[in-house]
């Protein structure tokens, strides 16, 4: 199962970015049916959950430090998973990890999650 994560560059603070997460139609069909989510990990910074997905986008959740400002959502049709950043701030530099749960639900912790795309990562000008 691969996951390609991709929709990263420089961007000032305040401004847009939209993070995509693809799979190709057999791996998509690998994971559909799971929760999906993006992490972050900055420099010299621990992996950290940043927004979730369930299964057919029944429920969403967000770090409290991206709510308001971040919104996931997931296209199967298209086989992708989106993470829109709006009013980012030099905070939200990192580099950007999608991926799949074991399950149909999406949850905050790592060891929950069974595939991974390789990262796009994301810097915040002031």
């Amino acid at each position: 199962v691969q996951l390609q994560a991709f929709g990263g560059g420089l961007v000032q603070a305040g401004g847009s970015l939209r993070l995509s997460c693809a799979a190709s139609g057999r791996t998509w069909r690998t994971v559909s049916n799971n929760g999906m989510a993006w992490f972050r990990q900055a420099p010299g910074k621990e992996r950290e959950f940043v927004a979730g997905i369930n299964w057919r986008g029944g429920g969403t959740g967000y770090a409290d430090s991206v709510k308001g400002r971040f919104t996931i959502s997931r296209d199967n049709a298209r086989n992708t998973l989106y993470l829109q950043m709006n009013n980012v701030k030099p905070e939200d530099t990192a580099l950007y990890y999608c991926a799949a749960a074991r399950s149909s639900l999406y949850s905050v912790r790592e060891m929950e999650y069974a595939y991974w795309g390789q990262g796009t990562l994301v810097t915040v000008s002031s």
